[in-house]
Order: C-alpha cells, then structure tokens, then sequence
C-alpha cells in the first residue's frame, strides 16, 4: 500500500543527537525542507535519542543551532523518539494482536549457538529462525520475552524508490527482527516507522545508507496495514578524492561552515545543487529553489564537495545580499568564529561601506578584509609594504593635498578632478597617487578604490587620517 498522491506533503529531519550536524545531514534536511515548502507541505524535526548513552543535550542543541543557522524553520514542535517509547511498545503488542508479530522466549546463548553452527556449515549470513514462531501461547514459559515480527519466508520484497529506482530484495534472506526487546525498549527498526505513521510523514527523503533499513521497515509498514511512504534515499557526499567524506577533506559539521565565514544563503544554494540539479540553474534563491525542487533531479551517483564551488556560489550570494542583513549575518558569524564584536560607529561605517565590499569578497572574513579601512581608527599604522609608498616626496604631495578637501562637494564627480590635479602638478599619474593615499586611508596596498573609501568614511577622517600620514 502506498501513501495518496493527493495527500498533503509531510516530510521530516530524523538526527541521532550524538554529535554536531553533519554537512550530509545538512544536505537531507534541505531537500525535506524544499521538497515540503515548495508544495505547501509541512517539514517536521525528530531528534531519535533512543541511545540513551551516546545522546547529549547538547547534541541535540548544536543540530538545532546548525539547522537555525542554515534558515530550515520547522512546523511544530521538536518530537522526541525517547518520550515515545510507550507508543512504540503498544503498536508491537499490537502487531501480536494482528498476527504479524509474536513472543519469542530464545536466549542470547541459543540464538548465539544457531548463529555458530550456521557458520561452521559455511552459512555466510545465517537467519535465525525462532523455534516460537508458531508456538502454542499456552506452551510459553514464565520468561523474559522479546517480540519479533513475522518476516515472509519467501518471495520478494519491492522498496520503489524515487531515486535508486525499483529495489528487490529476497525475503529469505530477512530474518524475523526483533521490534521489542526482552527489557521493554522498542528498536530503531519499530520506533521509526511508528513515529513516522502517527506524524503523518508522506515522503522519507533520507541518506541512501538507509536503503537497506527500508525492507525491514516496509514489512512493519504491512504488518500494521499502514500506508508506506514515498521512499527517497539520496547519495551520500563524498570529498573531491571520491571517497566518504571525512575530517581530512576539511569541515565536516555544519557549524563550522558558520565560523569559517560561509553565508547561510550560498550554503543553502551550494548544497541544493550538491547532488541535484534542474537544467543550467546553478546561483538561486532559497524561494526559487522550492519551485522547482523535486525527487526526480536528485542524481544516483555521490556528491563531491568542492570547495572552490562553495566559494564561488557564496561570492554571488553576498553580492546580491540586501545590505543590512549581510551586516546581520556577519555579526553572527563573529560571535560563531569567537571574534571580537563590532562597536555602533563600526557598524555603521560596514553598513555604509557595504555595496564597496560585497561585490568581490567570497565569505565574511574576505569583507572584513576589504573592509579594513573603515574598522580601523587613527592612527592608521601601515603594513610594512605600504609604508615604502609614504616616502619623503609622497607625504609632501598628501601635504598640498590636504587644504583642497577642506569645502570640496563630498562626490566622487567633486572629488577625482582635484586628485588628478594634483597628481598632474606632481609630474605623477593617479596610479602613483593611488599608492600613498591606500597608506594613508587603510595602511594597506589592495584595498576598495579611493573614491569609494573617502565617501565612506567622510571628510573629516580623510583628512585627519591624511594629515597623520603627511606628518
């Protein structure tokens, strides 16, 4: 049985709060996220912290704060898999109740003992087939029990997914898996499909690491007479080597792209075409991607991350970002990369300068850089590189300079015709001027155009930071 095509989309982000979000699970929950936004569906968030012994608190903050950050807003509230676990227990009860499941009394040292003797007959995966299958419930012994689910003997069974395609798998190689443990606790196997029943979930888009759990999981699908879900197991990423991505290919976590600068904007787009793809759409909004995200552009093959393409696609996403929110963010990622904050008269000068910063730079640490020159306070000490332009001759020429801003119009119209002047006086082109006036204004050789750094930081800093550098 499968879910209605007419029904309203619900999809959902299942992390195991053990540790950061990973760029992978990033990626998943942006597909969800696109695919339910796009069709006016409802994206929910579970935290599966079932492992009581590997689940932290804080895990699962660092995955809300790394979703936070990516822009992926949840419906309702965060589900607990844990707090569930009662739920779990009464639908495996209940699959006894339908027939599909039963109470299985074998020890651990007997299914060990099968699971030897398969071995040595060269069985290389043994199927332990419980003797209490078909027991009679009056034969049951007073003992600790487990319920395990009555898996088909034979035939086929047809996970149809709309990413790998048609996948079969040979029943007889499913064992009867357990859904209850003999200490009460549901498996992941139950849990999952239970909470995604009673959350309505349409469509499972997850990683394709989960492509064999989908078989076992269909079977507690059938077992309860459930509607099964569209399935869609997506590649996993893997580094620019084409193996599976790992601390030595760099930033795995998704918080740590926030610290290294990276906007979450150009992150959401890089992601989005990490693995899918719609005709030539390559820079987009997080709006235009809902439009025309679907299942069907989501490849077979992995992903590799590429890290110049990151920065590519995030350059054109600062460039086309609304100002203040651009100043917004990278305060943000101040506070993330443990940086010192900006004071109110820094701010205001970053958000003037900023149509002069974002045109070129890639992340925020490349806009701070370029924006040096209206974070700095007097008096501006060069880089050694730029103080060989602030020699005796240069200082006397900024000198001259000086007197002729003191009522000029505050343009760039006003402003260049008396900076040729003087630099023609000079014997000199504006190329040689150029150099000594970058010293003087930023204390460095590659900054904004000159123009542009004495409109942002107004008259009366130019001069002064002149007259210092004159001196």
């Amino acid at each position: 049985m499968s879910a209605a095509t007419d029904t309203p989309v619900v999809t959902r982000f299942a992390p195991s709060p053990t540790g950061y979000l990973h760029i992978g699970g990033g990626r998943t929950a942006l597909f969800n996220w696109l695919f339910a936004r796009g069709r006016g569906g409802k994206f929910l968030l579970r935290i599966e912290d079932t492992d009581r012994e590997r689940s932290t608190p804080e895990a699962t903050a660092a995955i809300l704060k790394g979703l936070t950050w990516l822009g992926l807003d949840w419906d309702g509230n965060v589900v607990s898999q844990y707090e569930r676990k009662d739920r779990h227990a009464e639908v495996a009860h209940e699959m006894i109740a339908r027939g599909t499941a039963y109470k299985c009394f074998s020890t651990a040292a007997e299914i060990e003992a099968f699971r030897e003797a398969e071995k040595a007959r060269g069985t290389s995966y043994p199927v332990f087939l419980s003797p209490w299958r078909d027991a009679d419930p009056s034969a049951y012994p007073d003992a600790p029990y487990a319920i395990r689910m009555k898996a088909p003997r034979d035939g086929q069974t047809v996970i149809r997914d709309q990413v790998q395609g048609d996948v079969t798998i040979q029943n007889a190689t499913l064992d009867d898996m357990i859904v209850l443990r003999s200490d009460g606790n549901p498996t992941y196997m139950l849990a999952v499909v239970v909470d995604d029943h009673d959350m309505g979930v349409t469509h499972v888009i997850r990683g394709d690491d989960h492509l064999n759990n989908a078989a076992r999981q269909q079977m507690v699908y059938d077992a309860m007479g459930w509607a099964v879900p569209v399935w869609a197991h997506i590649p996993l990423i893997h580094g620019p080597d084409g193996k599976k991505l790992s601390k030595r290919h760099g930033a795995t976590g998704v918080e740590e792209y926030q610290a290294m600068g990276y906007p979450a904007a150009g992150m959401r787009n890089y992601l989005t075409r990490l693995g899918w793809a719609h005709g030539d759409m390559e820079i987009f909004t997080s709006e235009e991607a809902m439009q025309v995200f679907g299942l069907d552009g989501i490849g077979r093959a992995p992903a590799r991350l590429d890290f110049k393409k990151l920065e590519s696609t995030c350059g054109h996403h600062i460039a086309m970002g609304d100002d203040a929110a651009l100043l917004h963010e990278l305060k943000a990622y101040l506070v993330a990369a443990d940086q010192p904050a900006l004071s109110e008269a820094q701010e205001t000068l970053m958000l003037k300068a900023m149509p002069v910063l974002k045109e070129r730079a890639k992340t925020f640490p490349e806009l701070l850089e370029k924006g040096q020159f209206a974070l700095a306070s007097r008096p501006i000490t060069p880089e050694p590189k730029a103080a060989e332009a602030l020699d005796l001759v240069s200082r006397g020429i900024l000198n001259s300079l000086t007197p002729r801003l003191q009522n000029v119009s505050w343009t760039k119209e006003s402003l260049e015709p008396i900076l040729n002047e003087v630099a023609a006086e000079n014997g000199i082109g504006f190329g040689k001027l150029a150099a000594p006036l970058r010293a003087a204004l930023a204390g460095r050789t590659a900054t904004p155009s000159v123009f542009d750094m004495m409109l942002v930081i107004g008259r009366d800093e130019t001069i002064a930071r002149l007259t210092d550098a004159a001196a």
